[in-house]
């Protein structure tokens, strides 16, 4: 993993993740505290993997990043979601205490010890990006997303079936239509996996040319 802190503070998400064997790297306004985490990282032996920078939080490039280990306000959270959606699909986003607006975290936890009052986390995984229109051999997907949501028709025979159940979970996607349960994986402008339920094999689609509308909405 490449585990980055944006506003990294005295860099302990960093140093942690360190610890345990991940390349990590804290982008840090104030050089006080970037030089006050590089002592620390440098005391506990994790210098050469432990690695912080001074910057706007704002405008860092995470685009390399698998996991982001962040403690934020809500607000600063909310302003960078854009950002979060640009990462791969599958990265992980871990925040401590305060969660983002409007896009549901895939799976919360509490630590136990000496928290005080911010012993919750809630892990958000930046899911892939499939709205818009897919063409499958049986006819025309139509896709809308909200984070890891999606709603949707598929078209048929002159017939329009809503789907129903459909999630992604990083590059994974799966949805029911029909009695059929559609699960896979996203490729890009491609998808395929396995159906399941009323009809068995493999499924594949491909999004149209010139679709590629994006419907994270807000």
């Amino acid at each position: 993993d490449f585990v980055m802190d944006l506003g990294s503070g005295d860099g302990r998400n960093i140093i942690a993740a360190a610890k345990r064997g991940a390349r990590a790297r804290g982008v840090e306004w104030n050089q006080d505290m970037i030089d006050l985490s590089r002592r620390i990282a440098a005391k506990e032996g994790v210098a050469e993997k432990a690695e912080f920078v001074q910057g706007d939080m704002y405008e860092a490039d995470v685009s390399q990043a698998t996991v982001l280990a962040l403690f934020l306000l809500t607000e600063n959270l909310n302003r960078m979601v854009p950002k979060f959606l640009e990462m791969r699909p599958g990265s992980r986003i871990v925040v401590n205490g305060f969660t983002i607006d409007d896009w549901k975290f895939d799976e919360s936890g509490r630590a136990d010890g000496d928290c005080g009052s911010w012993c919750s986390a809630y892990l958000y995984i930046v899911p892939a990006r499939v709205a818009g229109t897919w063409q499958l051999p049986e006819g025309t997907l139509m896709l809308e997303q909200k984070f890891q949501e999606i709603t949707g028709t598929l078209v048929a025979g002159g017939v329009s079936t809503p789907i129903a159940k459909g999630r992604l979970h990083g590059d994974g996607i799966s949805f029911t239509v029909r009695g059929i349960e559609y699960t896979g994986r996203v490729a890009g402008d491609t998808m395929s996996g396995e159906l399941k339920g009323s009809a068995t094999g493999a499924w594949t689609a491909k999004r149209k040319t010139g679709d590629q509308r994006l419907s994270q909405r807000r």
